[in-house]
């Protein structure tokens, strides 16, 4: 072996005890969050998250596209977004304070669709969930009885061919 491949290879040993004691010296917090990313849980949530962030982009252009102005044009082209209260200065030079309770009336409207709408899809679901088990419930009775008609069938047959076995033996 030359003297440069055993040097690498001095040198990689010396990486992997190195490695060695610095992952036996990790924090055991920091081991068990590795743990816990890892999990298959975490990456569920993040694509729920990233679902949830375009659910609610989709739900706020419905509510300020078309809910929104169905709804202001019914109370007479009233606009939410643009109520607020002034609160005027008393100092000179600053501006007057605004309280927006238009926008928070958008913001609760918007939460009252999505919660109408994450309660639609549950509810489906639910439905969903329940017929399933009636059917599997329905078709494992019929199974139950066809199992039962069959060794009803069979006593039956037994019971006639005991009979026939009596009547020769006489």
């Amino acid at each position: 072996m030359s003297k440069a491949s055993s040097k690498i290879k001095e040198l990689g040993e010396k990486q992997a005890e190195f490695n060695k004691n610095l992952k036996a010296k990790e924090p055991k917090m920091l081991k068990e969050f590795k743990e816990f990313i890892n999990r298959g849980s975490v990456m569920d949530l993040a694509v729920g998250m990233i679902i949830g962030a375009a659910f609610t982009a989709i739900v706020t252009s419905l509510v300020n596209d078309i809910v929104m102005p169905i709804i202001s044009m019914i109370i007479g082209g009233f606009d939410f977004t643009g109520l607020k209260i002034t609160i005027p200065a008393y100092i000179e030079g600053v501006e007057p304070a605004t309280i927006n309770y238009g926008n928070f009336l958008q913001a609760a409207v918007n939460f009252l669709i999505i919660a109408f709408v994450i309660f639609l899809m549950v509810r489906t679901l639910n439905k969903m969930r329940e017929r399933a088990e009636r059917l599997t419930k329905k078709a494992e009775d019929k199974k139950e009885e066809a199992v039962e008609k069959k060794e009803d069938d069979q006593i039956a047959l037994l019971k006639e061919i005991r009979d026939l076995l009596k009547k020769n033996k006489k």
